[in-house]
């Protein structure tokens, strides 16, 4: 199933480089592998299912890791009362100091909104949190989940559609995720003490199994070597362009501006950045984000 990026490498006559990615496919066994769990899994044909009950959860993460690029998800979350339970889709890299990229689906009471919760980890500290409630039911049918990362952002979407985005700052001496490859994973587990309510709303059991589906696994990323230089190996110099790197892709263009001033406007309910009891200094991110100012 793996296949180049589809930048056809034949207009490198043209433009004197081809763009490149390095892995894009829609095969489960062949980008991932099940991390805990294994019973908790099921499959159907093209579906994997994971499965949560009162014993266990259950995770997958992929077979390498990598270093920008973009990796996408279609998922079905929970369907009926999903309260406690939360499915998450991140990527993240190894060790104390990691970088992290969350996905958090927070389960709910019936007939009240699926919220998303999504974070950004820079050298193991987090508290980034900006949480919405979803426009569609993510119970109905499968929607794309996808992580964009390049040297200039790192960008959520939901349905191509973005929904957050995390902006280097380095000139402005905030850190940002661009020296750890990292793994992409996904899980579903019981968050009953936060995950719905604050915690005050707890996983009934009786509802069980609670079941997420997945379809739809593409990366499009460089792949880090196992050894050497990951950061020489992964940057656009020379002959060799990435297509992330591009100007096109690594800044929004007005259409997406638009959606993201919508999602903000309309779908937003919890943003760190103006929690003023969490954080009475406003974290130097959220003062030069120029996103926030669309």
């Amino acid at each position: 199933m793996a296949a180049s990026m589809s930048f056809p490498c034949f207009l490198v006559f043209f433009l004197g480089f081809c763009l490149v990615g390095s892995v894009e496919s829609k095969d489960f066994h062949e980008l991932y592998q099940p991390s805990w769990a294994f019973d908790h899994f099921i499959y159907e044909g093209e579906l994997l299912k994971l499965r949560l009950d009162n014993s266990s959860g259950a995770g997958f993460s992929s077979k390498n890791k990598y270093m920008f690029g973009k990796v996408t998800i279609q998922m079905k979350l929970i369907e009926g009362d999903s309260a406690g339970t939360v499915t998450a889709f991140y990527m993240s890299s190894d060790g104390p100091n990691h970088n992290e990229f969350d996905f958090e689906f927070l389960g709910n009471t019936t007939g009240e909104p699926y919220s998303v919760q999504t974070n950004v980890y820079v050298n193991g500290v987090g508290n980034r949190e900006q949480r919405l409630n979803l426009w569609f039911d993510p119970t109905k049918e499968f929607h794309s989940y996808s992580i964009l990362w390049t040297r200039r952002h790192v960008m959520f979407l939901v349905d191509e559609t973005p929904i957050r985005v995390h902006s280097n700052l380095e000139h402005r001496g905030i850190p940002f995720p661009k020296d750890q490859a990292m793994g992409v994973y996904s899980s579903i587990w019981n968050a009953d003490d936060w995950a719905t309510q604050g915690g005050r709303v707890k996983t009934n059991w009786a509802h069980s199994p609670f079941v997420t589906s997945y379809k739809g696994f593409e990366i499009d990323g460089c792949e880090a070597p196992a050894a050497g230089d990951v950061a020489r190996k992964c940057s656009s110099e020379g002959e060799k362009k990435y297509w992330w790197d591009e100007p096109t892709i690594s800044e929004l263009n007005l259409h997406q501006s638009h959606q993201l001033v919508w999602v903000r406007a309309k779908h937003m309910v919890y943003d760190y950045c103006t929690d003023s009891a969490r954080f009475p200094v406003t974290p130097a991110e959220c003062v030069h984000h120029t996103h926030r100012h669309y």
